[in-house]
């Protein structure tokens, strides 16, 4: 005779059912796959006999005119859409700066140093390689200077299972610290003719916004509105809107106190156990993020017509492109590791002890993934219709795979030593079950 486990109560298995589609969307490797495979359906449909058809969708206009919101369907992917992704990228530069390693000076200005140069040599390295280019091509100096959150730790998830968890730590901060470099440029560099009416006005559902989260409402009939209200105004000043995601995102409290808490289970001694409200929004829209939000961005960003090898090395031989890939590929490894070489000259400032120079080297090429934010960058530099902009994509896309591919390399070989290594160290074994 066979057993079988007991069914669940029907009233119970939704309930199983979404969490375990919610642990595996939220899982850093399904966000990275469902973030390539965006890409490479894009490039597949861009270059095929439906290439017309993807272009005409991209182009589809809707939304209001009298709001300044009649835009094509990729803009809102670019700047709707991609304002969720910097959402919980807000929530993830609070939770650090209150509670997790930005909290301490010492602790966190090794990778806020290494950000800053991962961010300043690809910018560099991309504008001495067109100096001499003209048009509009010094446009894009910042494209390289991004790094992609989800792609970054999705390479990490998948090579690195033995790695010390202290390179994530330390990834992590780069690329929070590196977005927020990244936001500034943007609203700084790459914004014209601010209308500050608009502006001003927005500041008022935020601070409702902020008011209400601070006092633990968490309904989403109050919440959204307020948000796509500040959104649709930062939109009509004429900074990118995506900055209205980070905005909202630092509006909401990190500690679990008065209202601002959320239980999510019970302590041993029976007391009740609470998260924070960023803690809780973060883990509610970092699925949306990952598996719609930044795949959708990524499908209707990423569509480069290539015209076959002929087109791809032309492309290649531009100055964009190169510029691109060597700012991503040379520029973040070099400015990475030469920060944090640096900065640890200092008396009493180290890298972490369970960590090796060749690892701080693999991650900053794994850094040099720049795909989403890059492509964002380059949607601002270039007009679409433009070779620039296709050159710009193919050097994104490139420079992201060459980065991906050597860092994977490394780390994959780290990963063995470690692995090999067993128990050298507490904190690494604490986290290897490989």
């Amino acid at each position: 005779m066979s057993h079988s486990s007991p069914a669940l109560p029907k009233n119970q298995q939704p309930h199983a059912i979404w969490r375990g589609v919610h642990q595996t969307l939220a899982k850093d490797t399904t966000g990275g796959a469902l973030l390539l495979g965006a890409t490479i359906l894009a490039l597949i449909l861009a270059n095929s006999a439906l290439s017309g058809v993807y272009e005409d969708v991209r182009q589809f206009t809707f939304g209001p005119e009298a709001l300044h919101l009649n835009l094509s369907v990729a803009s809102w992917a670019a700047d709707g859409l991609l304002a969720v992704f910097f959402f919980v990228v807000g929530l993830e530069l609070k939770e650090e700066f209150v509670a997790g390693k930005l909290r301490d000076p010492r602790t966190a200005l090794v990778p806020i140093v290494a950000a800053i140069g991962g961010v300043a040599v690809p910018a560099l390295i991309f504008a001495l390689i067109n100096r001499n280019s003209g048009g509009d091509a010094l446009n894009g100096w910042a494209i390289p200077a991004a790094t992609d959150i989800a792609f970054a730790v999705a390479v990490i998830a998948v090579v690195g299972r033995c790695l010390p968890p202290a390179l994530r730590t330390f990834l992590l901060t780069l690329a929070v610290v590196d977005d927020l470099l990244a936001i500034s440029i943007i609203a700084v560099f790459y914004t014209d003719g601010i209308a500050f009416l608009p502006l001003l006005v927005a500041l008022l559902p935020l601070a409702v916004f902020a008011v209400l989260v601070q006092r633990g409402v968490r309904s989403w009939w109050i919440l959204i509105p307020l948000g796509v209200t500040v959104w649709t105004l930062i939109h009509a000043s004429g900074i990118h809107a995506t900055v209205a995601g980070v905005l909202l995102g630092f509006m909401v409290p990190v500690i679990a106190k008065g209202r601002a808490k959320v239980r999510v289970g019970t302590k041993d001694n029976g007391e009740p156990l609470y998260e924070g409200m960023a803690a809780h929004f973060a883990d509610k829209w970092s699925v949306f993020s990952s598996a719609v939000a930044v795949p959708v961005f990524a499908f209707f960003s990423a569509g480069v017509t290539v015209g076959g090898f002929t087109g791809l090395f032309d492309a290649l031989g531009s100055s964009i492109a190169l510029g691109i890939i060597g700012g991503l590929v040379l520029g973040k490894a070099v400015g990475i590791t030469a920060g944090t070489f640096l900065v640890t000259r200092f008396r009493g400032i180290t890298i972490d002890k369970s960590l090796a120079w060749i690892d701080i080297l693999g991650m900053s090429f794994i850094a040099g993934i720049g795909f989403t934010v890059s492509l964002l960058v380059g949607e601002l530099s270039y007009d679409a219709a433009s070779a620039a902009s296709d050159h710009m994509k193919v050097g994104v896309i490139v420079g992201s795979i060459i980065s991906a591919t050597i860092g994977a390399a490394i780390l994959t070989v780290r990963n063995r030593h470690y692995r090999a290594a067993g128990s050298a160290g507490a904190e690494a074994a604490e986290s290897r079950q490989c």
